[in-house]
């Protein structure tokens, strides 16, 4: 097999590294402010939809939705949840900036701009296709909620919000996900393949509001995307590839929903 390598199998000596325990508390804080409570928060949601006396399909769970009457208001307040949802992004940068890292040590940099947009979309095209089929086989067997990706006005803002809230996950799940918390599990002694997987699980458990198919398919392309990323050192393609997956989702959806009828209608 060949050896999985990157940008976190770099030389320690030159880092001011805090001892193992304090690293250990890093990455627990990091993500008890952030993914990590999100994937509590949506195993407490699923239990919750279980519990319900109604199918998964017959529920939904909504991923992009308005939040005011007022349009204006409600332009300024996702912009602002927008960037307020960032903030832990901002929090790893200082965190590795503390102990002698940057962007650079985790591949995020604009030095490669063709290869990785290449890269990313071949990923976006055959993870994204695979998981619109996951998701339909998922709902349709009723292990899957009704997933609504967005229910914003009909408004002149509305697609570049999507396209932002698309933005915004791409950057938060894999800078957080891949980069900083393989670097950091690497750091730590932990071996490739058991950080891949600790991170997949990571990824599809703040998924499982949308229900058991969203965790499957999301723990798969966590366990595609940090292979690769071992394989290729370069964090950008996966932000480019997972903003891609999420523009189509939100921007397909508000143009294809009550148009085609395989497409889940709210």
């Amino acid at each position: 097999m060949t050896a999985l390598t990157g940008p976190s199998g770099q030389d320690n000596a030159r880092l001011t590294l805090p001892p193992p325990r304090m690293l250990r508390w890093e990455i627990f804080i990091v993500f008890a402010l952030s993914l990590g409570a999100s994937g509590l928060n949506a195993l407490l949601s699923l239990i919750g939809s279980l519990l319900i006396s109604q199918p998964l399909s017959s529920q939904q769970a909504l991923l992009v939705g308005s939040l005011s009457t007022n349009s204006w208001l409600d332009l300024i307040l996702q912009l602002v949840g927008i960037a307020e949802a960032l903030m832990p992004v901002a929090l790893v940068f200082y965190l590795l900036a503390r102990s002698g890292e940057g962007p650079l040590d985790l591949g995020l940099d604009a030095r490669q701009p063709w290869p990785d947009l290449l890269k990313g979309a071949v990923l976006a095209a055959i993870i994204g296709g695979a998981g619109l089929g996951l998701y339909l086989a998922a709902y349709h067997a009723g292990a899957e909620l009704n997933v609504v990706p967005e229910s914003l006005p009909a408004v002149w803002w509305r697609i570049p919000v999507l396209l932002l809230s698309a933005a915004h996950d791409g950057i938060l799940e894999e800078v957080l996900v891949i980069g900083y918390l393989l670097r950091r599990l690497d750091q730590l002694g932990w071996t490739p393949w058991k950080a891949i997987l600790f991170a997949a699980v990571l990824r599809g458990s703040y998924h499982l509001y949308q229900g058991f198919g969203a965790f499957v398919g999301n723990a798969v392309m966590g366990i595609i995307f940090g292979y690769l990323y071992k394989r290729w050192g370069r964090l950008m393609p996966f932000i480019i590839a997972h903003t891609l997956i999420d523009a189509v989702t939100f921007v397909g959806y508000a143009a294809l929903v009550g148009r085609v009828g395989w497409l889940p209608k709210p």
